[in-house]
């Protein structure tokens, strides 16, 4: 059977729906959240159940064609030429019990739905930033969040999982049924079956409070020693982001903002107040804004300023051990250069507390690395893209002799490979998991290197 009579036998089977290049939605269904990525698939799958599933599965074996599984686009490496992507919004199932602390979600199921959900109940999700993610996506990636410090990477917070497996069965597994496989869906992705709903703990959070800071670009380099110092006695409960933030002069900008270099710090307690352990930070710079308070999930949602709509982007990221004087003040340099204008923000997470002692066994690890950073370098109308890849190429270079020795799945730029996520022991572990539960190689390689 050729590629094109069975693409087509497939789609007369699907209950849900399969788009190919000849369709007229099919470039907007191929791309992902980061227009930047051009991704070419043959087709595009939306199906609308399990069957629908085992139809893709018995395709890719009949086209030689891989099923890519991507359920919001984020994450997107970009080498998808040939495959068939596989979109999961069907399966949307989500169910809270917050008698225990623990969510059913379905691989169709943003976050943004799990924290609205959660509102009220003292409990918040181990979510990222932004509420447009999938939440199976993130999770299966490592996934960083403001409870990581609490409650660690959203992997280390997975319970259980339903997969099918590319032999056609569909089953919830967890740690004492298929530990290998629980292994590796704790951060190396859809690369072991085909997940289509999650289990994972909540983190109880009944007192949630917030900080933010916003201080002159002036004062950058000693708010972020005093952070850095604060990382030495700060406890798992408290969770702290700085943002070096250098705005474009762009009409769609608020004029408070426009062309304006600052830094923010924004911190999150689970245990109530955190003023003194604060106030050093405080203190350490010229405060244009301030904001101190109770909050809840929903609220640091709707306050995370995230795009919610797709756009294109670059960015590079990279966790380092340690921040000492000598890196931070090259940072806040480099960030200050005239020629670094395509680097609008450069976010950096402090690290350690629950991510220092994982709950359970995982790809995914950040135990080595005391902070993340990351540089978005968005994609203006007419800008020109060498800038921006030379300005994330010298960030790189500039934090490269800090690297700790892995960084998380979830941060990794296109083209990147989980090689940067672990040891080479737990690649070829992942290896020889990936080939026992996919031997005929239906589902789509990844980011496992080649």
């Amino acid at each position: 059977m050729s590629q094109h009579t069975a693409l087509d036998a497939l789609r007369s089977s699907l209950t849900g729906s399969l788009l190919r290049s000849t369709d007229d939605a099919f470039d907007e269904a191929r791309l992902p959240w980061n227009r930047a990525i051009d991704q070419r698939p043959v087709a595009v799958a939306t199906p609308a159940d399990i069957e629908d599933l085992r139809l893709l599965l018995q395709a890719a074996r009949d086209t030689g064609r891989p099923l890519a599984v991507q359920p919001s686009g984020h994450g997107a490496s970009g080498d998808l030429a040939g495959a068939i992507i596989v979109r999961m919004t069907a399966f949307d199932e989500l169910d809270i019990d917050v008698d225990q602390g623990v969510a059913v979600v379905g691989a169709g199921v943003t976050w943004g739905r799990v924290v609205e959900a959660l509102e009220g109940t003292g409990w918040a999700a181990p979510a990222g930033t932004s509420p447009v993610v999938s939440a199976t996506g993130y999770t299966l990636g490592g996934g960083h969040s403001w409870f990581s410090r609490t409650g660690g990477l959203g992997s280390d917070n997975l319970r259980a999982a339903w997969v099918l497996r590319t032999d056609g069965r569909h089953e919830r597994v967890d740690d004492d049924t298929d530990p290998d496989l629980l292994w590796a869906l704790r951060g190396a992705g859809g690369l072991v079956g085909i997940v289509t709903a999650l289990e994972i703990d909540l983190v109880r959070a009944p007192d949630l409070w917030g900080a933010s800071f916003v201080f002159d670009a002036a004062d950058s380099a000693a708010v972020l020693r005093a952070v850095r110092d604060l990382a030495t006695r700060a406890p798992a409960t408290l969770n702290v982001f700085a943002n070096s933030m250098r705005m474009p002069d762009a009409p769609q900008l608020p004029e408070e903002i426009r062309g304006q270099s600052f830094l923010s710090v924004q911190a999150l307690s689970v245990d109530g107040p955190a003023e003194a352990l604060l106030d050093p930070v405080r203190r350490a710079g010229t405060l244009r804004r301030e904001q101190t308070g109770p909050t809840s999930p929903l609220t640091l949602s709707q306050e995370s300023n995230e795009p919610t709509d797709p756009s294109p982007s670059r960015g590079a990221a990279i966790a380092v051990a340690a921040l000492d004087d000598a890196t931070i003040e090259a940072l806040t340099e480099f960030h200050a250069r005239p020629e670094q204008w395509p680097v609008v923000g450069i976010d950096i997470r402090m690290l350690g507390g629950a991510l220092d002692a994982p709950r359970r066994p995982g790809f995914a690890s950040l135990r080595s690395a005391g902070w993340m950073l990351h540089a978005l370098a968005p994609l203006f109308p007419g800008a020109p893209i060498e800038a921006g890849d030379a300005s994330l190429a010298g960030f790189r270079e500039l934090l490269s002799p800090s690297a700790a020795s892995n960084t998380l799945p979830t941060f990794l730029a296109p083209q990147q490979t989980l090689e940067l996520c672990a040891s080479p022991d737990d690649v070829a572990r992942l290896r020889a998991v990936r080939e026992l539960m996919d031997p005929e190689r239906l589902l789509h390689e990844g980011r496992l290197p080649r």
